[in-house]
């Protein structure tokens, strides 16, 4: 089997913000059509949409309330059809996010749950009573702020809800929900789909004898909502029951010729790399997993080396896929510009650091133009908790802001109507028309090309070397190839000597003369190795 997942770089598309052919302000199947070819032109090899099932929109697609239906935001079956059709003829796979943990309450299974408690669905969603004293069954938080349980007058009990209160969580434990699950994905894959980004694969299963959590011992979170990182979320997520679920998934699209499963682990810190060890192990669960790990603020050498190593002590058999951007979290241009000398050297060295990883590289729409987070004022807004704690928190509107295509057209190009999030000028100013030879993404393009002509990268084998911080060094090795990747994560100048015989090759930011390799601010540089080579 080819496996083309293995080294793929894979391209996130918003479908909200990528590119809207009707004027009414919104990205559509249609649109994102129209610009495929700038993905392949790119060097991807596969498109992840987030979600364009049929949907309230109440958390932008995110609450599904029909799993086998197509948003009339979007599009409709046929375009959808004819989108995966273009993409194959370009040579680009596609996936599609599954978001299976919970539904909408406008999901036809939700409506039939909350009448009763003796219908057909009474037991397909997560159902208590209340304490004695009507308080909620446990002490488990919502993502968005407040408790994750909501009370319906209806049934007199609460259901369980991790997000909004507008997305309850569907009862795996029930084997009818698994059942019903795993037909709506056999739905897509007879479609023609590549495969499925699952949305938090983690939260699937929920304690069944509804323990509440214990305290995390930490301080709280700087944003208003993270109650919820007060707690060690033992018992709401990320529970045993899981992977025989992962594994009924894998058994389903095992009966489908090269079809990939990426999962999201809803988890921050060493434990997210744990989840993603366990989700991979042997070849019955996911194909590979991503977590949150390189999406925070930490921009250190320690803090990359430990997600890498991290994840290869603990799964090695596994397969990681990693990204610094996405549709939940702020720009990694701006979210580390204080390791930065300009947006520039840090997109430029970003792109180079994530190109020699292991493993399968995301890249989040914009991320190729270097794009900026858009700073928005409140009426501007439209992500939920955002609404809800501003100004304490800024949301995720900010890093979902249109594509931007053509600097001096209406709205970069995006749309001929009013956008549903605004472009402003310093994200127009990188749109794609700007983007000549040198730029930032003719620097993605040659960047990508170079990690699949190159053995040494589209490999696994990483040996890291110890160097002080700022700088950030591991051998990539290949049978016929080895080389010696160096990145300096600071906006200040730094030296290294180097013993043995090494040569500069490819995309680089940095010297190598008589043994001396100097890095300047966000300095990169791979260099080919022949024998032992050693950096002090």
């Amino acid at each position: 089997m080819n496996e083309w997942w293995r080294d793929a770089v894979i391209y996130q598309v918003y479908p909200r913000s990528y590119q809207d052919s009707t004027g009414d302000g919104l990205g559509d199947l249609a649109g994102i059509t129209r610009r495929l070819p700038h993905i392949a032109d790119l060097g991807a090899d596969c498109i992840w949409l987030s979600p364009i099932f049929q949907s309230p929109q109440k958390d932008m697609g995110y609450d599904v309330s029909n799993y086998t239906a197509i948003d009339p935001l979007f599009g409709d079956l046929d375009s959808f059809k004819t989108l995966i059709d273009t993409a194959h003829d370009l040579g680009l796979k596609v996936i599609v996010d599954q978001v299976l943990s919970h539904t909408s309450d406008q999901h036809d299974w939700f409506k039939q749950s909350r009448q009763d408690r003796t219908n057909d669905k009474a037991d397909w969603y997560v159902w208590a009573d209340p304490l004695p004293d009507g308080s909620p069954p446990t002490n488990w938080h919502s993502h968005f702020g407040g408790p994750a349980w909501e009370f319906d007058p209806g049934r007199g009990q609460y259901y369980l809800h991790n997000f909004l209160g507008s997305q309850p969580d569907l009862n795996f434990h029930n084997p009818d929900v698994v059942d019903a699950i795993l037909e709506t994905c056999k739905f897509w894959l007879d479609v023609g789909l590549d495969g499925f980004r699952l949305d938090t694969v983690n939260y699937y299963f929920h304690d069944d004898k509804l323990r509440s959590n214990p305290p995390a011992n930490t301080r709280p979170q700087v944003m208003a909502t993270d109650l919820y990182g007060m707690q060690k979320n033992i018992y709401n997520k990320t529970r045993p029951e899981n992977i025989a679920f992962l594994e009924r998934l894998r058994t389903l699209t095992n009966q489908y010729d090269d079809i990939m499963m990426v999962g999201e682990v809803g988890e921050m810190g060493e434990r997210s790399i744990e989840i993603m060890g366990e989700y991979t192990q042997g070849t019955d669960r996911l194909h590979m997993t991503y977590s949150f790990a390189m999406l925070g603020p930490d921009f250190n050498a320690e803090h990359f080396r430990n997600c890498i190593e991290g994840f290869q002590k603990g799964a090695p058999d596994g397969h990681p896929y990693w990204s610094f951007s996405n549709h939940d979290v702020p720009r990694h241009v701006t979210r580390w510009a204080e390791h930065a000398s300009s947006e520039d050297t840090i997109a430029r060295m970003a792109c180079s650091m994530l190109m020699a990883f292991p493993g399968t590289i995301g890249i989040y729409q914009g991320e190729e133009l270097g794009q900026t987070e858009t700073e928005l004022v409140f009426e501007e807004l439209t992500d939920p908790p955002a609404i809800r704690f501003w100004p304490a928190v800024k949301g995720r509107d900010g890093c979902r802001t249109p594509m931007v295509w053509e600097k001096d057209a209406p709205n970069a190009g995006f749309s001929t109507g009013k956008p549903w999030l605004p472009v402003k000028a310093p994200q127009a100013a990188n749109a794609v028309d700007q983007q000549g030879d040198g730029s930032i993404l003719d620097y993605y393009k040659t960047v990508i090309a170079y990690r699949k002509a190159s053995a040494a990268l589209s490999g696994t084998k990483t040996e890291f070397v110890d160097l002080p911080e700022p700088l950030f060094a591991f051998h990539r090795i290949a049978d016929d190839q080895t080389l010696l990747c160096v990145f300096n994560l600071s906006a200040d100048t730094h030296k290294l000597t180097v013993s043995g015989d090494a040569t500069i090759t490819g995309p680089h930011a940095a010297t190598l003369s008589r043994g001396e390799l100097s890095l300047p601010a966000n300095g990169y540089v791979y260099l080919e190795t022949t024998g032992k080579v050693t950096l002090k």
